[in-house]
């Protein structure tokens, strides 16, 4: 048998299992025109085969591993083995569902041999107030390794797209003389070139405003700890990490439930910010955004972004009239359904589209989005403008909100 025929065979064989592979032999499967027919394994490809069958089974779709922490730390470090990343984080989160892998996370020798992930971080939050303290250490070695990793991808864009803005929004069109942008400067005034002299009589100048030393923008990010927002909550959560280490930026973190807690002063660490989270529980958007009121001092400098999928459990008249409120106030507010990169959000459309008509756009936001939705918050650009410029997909306005 040729070799890419083999290779072929022997995928279909791990893909089905022994049970369906004698199946797909006598011609009911649809590997092939001609049936699957006897495929020998060798020593690393029964490995492989092995570790599935564990997890999924034969026909019966019965696991294998039982209730196991030792037994389930060693597949979990000999699927690492077998297969490529991708394929363990689908073989992972199929185990919390099947094998009730969400519990076992709960004992050091599974922490320790489960490739760190955003998901798991997700479900090691929600399940934070249950980790034992003899797991702590192994849970907070995990989440702080996915923290990091997430940290060096996304600061560099944060940093660049918040500092730029807030460059941007500096320009001034009465500047001094060692404070003129000639390059802008002579951009704008090009229609106004004379030829016979070779140069540009500048109508208006461009240039940077001096910088004051107070802080320039206020940021307060404002997280729903419902139990559907926990991904949302790690970005988030590294974002105003991030955000709290730029000194022309004042960030607030706030997170809430029923009760709302101010996580500011945890904002070096988001490993302490995730343990101090309590995903769960019910919702009161409203108490929150009166929180948040009391955080905005200079309206106009100050970024407020709501994330939750605006389930309301409080009053939701009143959650409205507080957004309209800040609107009205000249802060910029948005509502993100979801800050993720796990697809289309659960929400409530009726409080998304009031929102939308009291000017907070409503939409879902992935994290490499996020930068440069900050810039153009910071720059008080038009959001739904900027969301249909990015093709992402908001909430439309009610006529009576």
């Amino acid at each position: 048998m040729a070799e890419p025929e083999r290779d072929r065979l022997t995928r279909w064989r791990l893909v089905l299992g022994a049970e369906d592979a004698e199946h797909a032999a006598g011609g009911e499967s649809g590997a092939g025109e001609e049936g699957l027919g006897p495929v020998g394994l060798g020593p690393d490809d029964l490995a492989r085969d092995r570790a599935l069958a564990e997890l999924y089974g034969g026909r019966s779709r019965t696991g294998g591993l039982g209730r196991s922490a030792p037994r389930v730390a060693r597949w979990l470090g000999d699927i690492r083995g077998y297969f490529p990343s991708s394929v363990v984080r689908v073989m992972q989160a199929d185990a919390m569902e099947r094998l009730g892998l969400a519990e076992l996370l709960l004992e050091p020798e599974t922490l320790d041999a489960v490739q760190p992930d955003v998901g798991l971080v997700s479900t090691l939050v929600a399940l934070n107030r249950a980790v034992p303290e003899r797991s702590r250490d192994a849970a907070r070695t995990l989440v702080r390794t996915v923290t990091d990793q997430l940290e060096q991808r996304l600061r560099p864009r944060l940093e660049q797209a918040v500092s730029g803005a807030l460059d941007r929004s500096a320009r001034t069109r009465r500047p001094r003389g060692g404070d003129v942008d000639w390059r802008r400067t002579i951009a704008a005034n090009l229609r106004h070139y004379l030829p016979e002299h070779r140069t540009v009589v500048p109508e208006r100048l461009v240039g940077f405003a001096r910088r004051s030393r107070r802080v320039e923008r206020r940021v307060v990010l404002c997280l729903d700890q419902s139990g559907s927002m926990a991904e949302s909550v790690v970005y988030a959560s590294v974002f105003a990490a991030v955000l709290g280490t730029l000194r022309s930026v004042q960030t607030s973190l706030v997170v809430f439930d029923t009760e709302v807690v101010d996580l500011t002063d945890e904002l070096h660490d988001p490993v302490d910010v995730l343990f101090g989270v309590q995903l769960g529980g019910g919702t009161d958007i409203n108490r929150a955004l009166a929180y948040c009121q009391g955080l905005i001092t200079r309206p106009t400098e100050t970024v407020l972004v709501l994330v939750s999928d605006l389930y309301e459990g409080g009053i939701a008249e009143e959650m409205l009239r507080r957004a309209r409120q800040v609107v009205d106030s000249g802060a910029t507010m948005v509502a993100l359904l979801a800050l993720s990169d796990s697809g289309a959000p659960s929400y409530d459309a009726d409080h998304a589209a009031a929102l939308a008509a009291l000017g907070v756009p409503a939409f879902a936001c992935t994290p490499d989005q996020f930068p440069d939705l900050m810039a153009a918050a910071i720059e008080r650009r038009d959001l739904t403008g900027w969301a249909a410029e990015n093709d992402i997909v908001t909430t439309h306005a009610t006529d009576d909100p």
